[in-house]
């Protein structure tokens, strides 16, 4: 039963799945014609048993044979065609659903860790392969199942009532296989995901678990996952395993059964030859689609569980309505009583924070490790929405921007550099396919990271992995400087942007900070070292994510000596009595 809180979620999955009707219908259209010429088989056979077998006449076989070969002809034709119709299908959906799920996803894990947020591109591949196989064909075919055996019912009621009793059986078979293996199949999906997440993890550090002698510990940590992902697959496929197995056995059983029962009737002159090998082609015709979704009941499930859990995720994460462009801002940076409450944290770790920026000014934030500078580069951003106050942009809040349009006004380094696979020049111009060569050199240069890059072996063109492949600390620290002043945001974001930059580089950033305001654009810089703050203005200063001092730079700092001092004077004189 679906879940009422995602209904959102499940009327925007079911939408999507309805914009395919037509093809339904034709598939609807197509399986009638398909399971009517399905009849071909038990007729011929009836026909040879009872008219050519009794009258000797070669000339009524090879009409008969050569009837049945056209309408077999014509049943395969339409078969493939089905199947044909059913793979669109399954990819109209997914084509339907790929961004919109991409986007959420996105969306939700920048603010929480998710399972449904993690798995969701493969929740819609699994939705996506059910419709494209035969399983679903199957099922247009099953409610012809009822139709087969009345048709049975009418060679003898005896056949019917076997038929009937046989197929019931068989669809108690298929509803407790859906209920005792619906659990293992589950843990088996959550067993496997913890497994890869490992293996990912492991593959992505490599080098320091190499360096560190952690990798026997790190293969016994993916091990021990890895076993209990496999046991829970072993426990999953014995289980749906019994029910495939059971059914074909009672399929066939009944099959044989149809046509023991049929001989007797035979002998006693009740129902003809032909009848008696009919009906049990028939049989075995009508149960086909319950043993085949019976045989498939894993993607059966996986899709299930695939379309729950999208469900649930779009409806935690709804659609963003399109907003009007706005035009280019200026480097005007407002925040009044912001307060920021971590994803998946109940308290605030930076409240009331209050301060502005103007157009080519650059501003220090500075403060303890975990004191909210980060915290607070991630809600400018518009990573982080605010759980109280206001971030205005040239005066108007973020939420009036288009996430995409947003990025390209702010250039952010975060404090933990990440590049992703492919090629330098499409690093710094952030992802794009066909980077612009001019923007991409310029940005280099404004990094100090161009004579850097040019260097290497095949320069803009170098290829890098996610960690950075065979680019030091210092050089991926460059490359992602340069990704921040890409295109020339307004407004640049540096979380400990010299954490890894060598005292040259220090230099080189300190000019670009300096270009930086020149040319009217406005510098945040969260730091440690006071060489990353030289060419700041003003300094804001956070603790315990408070804002406790903002103003120019020299003033501040005077008041944190005196501060300072004035703390050291009272404690040295505090224990003489």
């Amino acid at each position: 039963m679906a879940n009422k809180t995602f209904k959102p979620g499940y009327d925007e999955l079911t939408a999507c799945r309805r914009s395919s009707r037509s093809l339904y219908w034709a598939v609807g259209l197509f399986s009638v014609f398909v399971n009517l010429l399905m009849l071909t088989g038990p007729l011929y056979m009836m026909q040879v048993y009872d008219r050519v077998l009794g009258s000797g006449s070669e000339a009524t076989l090879v009409a008969l044979s050569l009837l049945i070969l056209f309408l077999y002809g014509m049943m395969g034709l339409l078969d493939y065609v089905r199947g044909r119709v059913l793979a669109r299908i399954g990819a109209r959906f997914q084509a339907a659903l790929d961004k919109r799920v991409f986007d959420a996803a996105v969306r939700r894990s920048a603010v929480a860790q998710d399972p449904v947020a993690q798995t969701a591109t493969a929740d819609l591949e699994a939705i996506q392969r059910l419709m494209s196989s035969p399983v679903l064909g199957a099922g247009f075919d099953l409610p012809w199942t009822p139709l087969f055996l009345a048709g049975i019912a009418l060679f003898h009621p005896w056949l019917g009532l076997l038929a009937l009793g046989g197929g019931a059986v068989l669809v108690a078979v298929a509803l407790l296989n859906q209920i005792f293996s619906r659990a293992p199949l589950q843990q088996a999906a959550v067993s496997g995901h913890r497994a890869n997440l490992s293996s990912e993890e492991i593959r992505g550090e490599a080098e320091m678990i190499q360096s560190m002698g952690m990798r026997g510990a790190a293969f016994l940590r993916w091990q021990k996952l890895r076993n209990a992902a496999l046991k829970d697959t072993l426990t999953a496929n014995d289980t749906g395993g019994g029910f495939t197995t059971l059914t074909k056995t009672l399929r066939l059983f009944l099959q044989s059964a149809m046509l023991g029962l049929g001989a007797y009737l035979a002998l006693n002159g009740e129902v003809s030859p032909g009848a008696m090998i009919a009906g049990s082609v028939l049989m075995g015709r009508a149960l086909a689609p319950i043993e085949l979704g019976l045989g498939q009941w894993a993607m059966v499930q996986r899709a299930i569980k695939g379309w729950h859990s999208l469900a649930e995720l779009l409806t935690k994460v709804p659609a963003e309505a399109e907003r009007m462009a706005l035009p280019q801002p200026e480097a005007r940076l407002e925040v009044q009583a912001l307060a920021v409450v971590p994803p998946g944290d109940s308290r605030a770790q930076l409240r009331n924070v209050t301060f502005r920026v103007e157009p080519g000014q650059a501003i220090g934030v500075i403060g303890p490790s975990g004191s909210g500078k980060s915290t607070l580069a991630k809600a400018l951003t518009g990573a982080w929405r605010p759980a109280a106050g206001t971030i205005r942009l040239d005066g108007a809040a973020l939420d009036q921007y288009d996430p995409d349009v947003l990025g390209r006004h702010f250039g952010y380094l975060p404090q933990r550099v990440q590049l992703f696979e492919g090629t330098i020049a499409q690093n710094i111009a952030r992802l794009a396919e066909e980077p612009d060569a001019e923007k991409v050199v310029a940005a280099a240069k404004k990094a100090a990271a161009h004579e850097m890059i040019v260097n290497l072996p095949e320069g803009y063109d170098t290829r890098v992995s996610a960690g950075g492949g065979r680019l030091s600390g210092g050089q991926m620290q460059r490359v992602a400087l340069a990704r921040a002043l890409y295109d020339t945001p307004v407004i640049v974001i540096l979380d400990e942007p010299n954490s890894n930059l060598d005292n040259e580089g220090s230099i080189a950033l300190n000019q670009a900070i300096k270009a930086l305001k020149a040319a009217g654009q406005s510098v945040l810089i969260m730091a440690h070292r006071p060489a990353a703050i030289q060419e700041c203005e003003m300094l804001l200063v956070i603790d315990k994510g408070v804002q406790t001092a903002f103003g120019p730079k020299d003033k501040v700092l005077q008041e944190m000596v005196a501060n300072h001092q004035s703390i050291r004077k009272n404690a040295g004189t505090g224990g003489v009595q």
